[in-house]
């Protein structure tokens, strides 16, 4: 989706305007952005409601300042307070252009970080000439641009029939698990938005799961008490792990997924062997319960936390 921008401009600087427009169609051919202003509103439309709903929904406000927009009460009172509220709040980038020469320095705009570059105003003489100063103008808003599209939704992923409890990715980005209070884990393709297999078995919603580094061991911890090992590739349990005495809240997988790390509602944390399905060592009763485990890359450092508002840091000799 582009970017929707937002000119505030005063009508005596309509023609560095267009000259503005001109240097970002390359950026509105590309489909980043979609720019709008008063002269796109169509015969008939009541004006003012029409601005209204449109900066409203801008997600880059442009104000281009002039002697002739601080002089204006509608560009200056209305249009720039309602740009620098949704600013606030998060909703909207505001950037002031300096067009020419005039004193914007002071609260608000002053605090603001202008485009060109140092605030220097398009028509000044410092510039070679006004191509340059809109140059330098449609980079600052094309960097502006990529910052807030880093994140795009690609997916909304339906299927589960209760909450979504936990997740875990593939390194390659490619392969999502999710485990829900529906019992299922499910299985997804990112790069098609499909699922590709359920998977069942377990009694209690999933709170916890872990995916080896090679994406072919996964691990699901359930408030049924169990540990679930699974051959991701083909969707089949391996073994099921029990043990614990309450609930699993947390499970942690080594890189080479050969040594798993559970936190449980009894609280315990054990140490298995997944190769033999053994439980290799239980470490001593903690403070508190719903224990939240991590295991550092090289498997030489544990991590394990609860309510009790501590966070233990363990060393690993050996498992």
């Amino acid at each position: 989706m582009p970017v929707t921008i937002f000119f505030c401009y005063a009508r005596e600087d309509e023609a560095l305007l267009n000259k503005l427009k001109a240097h970002l169609r390359p950026l509105q051919r590309q489909g980043l952005i979609d720019v709008w202003h008063d002269r796109d509103i169509s015969a008939g439309t009541v004006w003012e409601q029409e601005i209204n709903r449109h900066l409203n929904a801008a997600q880059i406000v442009l104000l281009l300042v002039s002697p002739d927009f601080m002089n204006s009460d509608y560009c200056y009172g209305i249009e720039m307070k309602r740009a620098l509220e949704r600013h606030e709040r998060g909703e909207a980038r505001v950037i002031p252009i300096i067009l020419r020469p005039t004193y914007w320095n002071g609260k608000p705009l002053g605090t603001f970080q202008a485009l060109p570059k140092d605030g220097r105003p398009v028509t000044s003489s410092s510039w070679d000439d006004q191509d340059a100063a809109f140059y330098n103008v449609t980079e600052g808003i094309s960097k502006v641009v990529k910052q807030l599209t880093a994140f795009a939704l690609d997916w909304i992923l339906t299927g589960h029939t209760e909450g979504v409890t936990s997740l875990a990715l593939s390194a390659d980005g490619e392969t999502l698990i999710s485990g829900s209070a529906d019992r299922t884990i499910k299985v997804w393709n990112l790069s098609t938005g499909k699922e590709v297999r359920t998977l069942t078995g377990h009694t209690q919603e999933i709170w916890s799961l872990a995916l080896s580094a090679d994406g072919e061991t996964l691990v699901s911890g359930s408030y049924d008490r169990t540990i679930k090992v699974w051959k991701l590739s083909t969707g089949k349990q391996v073994r099921t792990l029990t043990g614990h005495t309450e609930g699993i809240s947390s499970v942690a997988l080594s890189v080479d997924g050969e040594t798993l790390v559970s936190g449980s509602e009894d609280r315990k944390i054990k140490v298995w062997n997944l190769s033999t399905g053994t439980d290799v060592q239980t470490l001593a009763d903690q403070a508190s319960s719903f224990l939240r485990v991590a295991l550092s890359t090289d498997g030489e450092t544990l991590v394990s936390t609860s309510g009790d508002h501590t966070i233990e840091v363990w060393r690993v000799y050996a498992f």
